[in-house]
């Protein structure tokens, strides 16, 4: 697709250029027209047509493509739903009647994974959401929030404490863009933490503080962690892109996000609404 537009819109730029150059070798040669005036006018009538088809020509096909990822989007979207709320139906159902311990465990990992799958549902459906420009901001209870970010990580990294002090706070922001900054900075905070495994949370005064206990950063990898794909231990698994998008999210939501991290002590993320 992509190749034959390039190919378009070379020829159609090609032909565009030597149908100019030929006008105006037929102004200023052939007819050896005074009038400048009147040539500039027919100049930039042509100028403007072409422009407008050159950028018609390159655009088009590309909204018709995006429009294509779209509606796939949304289909596939559709289509998970159904499958996620009977597999979660049908787990519920099987815990209710059976009283077996290996059962459960298995039937628990389940629901875990399934909880994951929803998540996957519920930011696909976001990111489809915020492409279309639609409003996103709501009212809701910011230590509610936490606290079901908090049970979401304890079910995958068990052996992770959080120690947590959250004091009542409503926020009106993206809750769904926000609960993606929380779980990306916990995360953070765990896979840098493999020495330490306590996490703390506190919420105070319109300002969240997430702290780790882990191996730190030093003032030059302080001043790195926003570049897209940097991660200040290559050995660990991930694309470095996490706390790029938690400095866009922040800056787009007027969040003031600050870091202190001191080598072998941890780091400490700060979020003032």
């Amino acid at each position: 697709m992509f190749r034959n537009l390039r190919l378009s819109i070379f020829i159609y730029y090609f032909l565009t250029v030597f149908v100019f150059l030929t006008i105006l070798h037929y102004f200023l040669v052939v007819i050896q027209t005074q009038n400048l005036l009147l040539l500039g006018v027919v100049m930039v009538c042509f100028i403007t047509l072409s422009g407008v088809f050159i950028s018609k020509l390159a655009i088009d096909p590309l909204q018709e493509h995006v429009r294509n990822l779209q509606n796939l989007s949304k289909e596939t979207l559709h289509e998970l739903n159904l499958p996620i709320t009977t597999i979660m139906t049908n787990s519920h159902m099987l815990k209710n009647n059976t009283q077996d311990e290996k059962t459960l465990k298995r039937i628990a990992r389940i629901e875990s994974a399934c909880t994951m799958l929803q998540q996957r549902y519920n930011e696909l459906d976001y990111m489809i959401k915020t492409q279309s420009r639609q409003e996103m901001k709501e009212s809701f209870d910011l230590d509610t929030l936490l606290l079901e970010r908090v049970k979401f990580f304890q079910a995958i990294y068990p052996h992770v404490v959080f120690e947590l002090d959250l004091e009542k706070t409503q926020l009106f922001n993206d809750k769904i863009g926000l609960s993606k900054v929380i779980d990306n900075i916990i995360h953070n905070g765990i896979k840098y933490s493999q020495n330490n495994t306590i996490i703390s949370l506190k919420l105070d005064n319109f300002t969240l503080s997430i702290q780790d206990f882990g191996c730190g950063m030093d003032e030059v990898e302080l001043l790195r962690i926003f570049d897209n794909y940097y991660q200040s231990n290559e050995n660990m698994q991930g694309f470095g892109i996490g706390l790029a998008m938690v400095k866009r999210f922040c800056d787009a939501h007027n969040i003031k996000l600050s870091f202190k991290s001191k080598p072998n002590y941890g780091t400490t993320v700060l979020l003032k609404f």
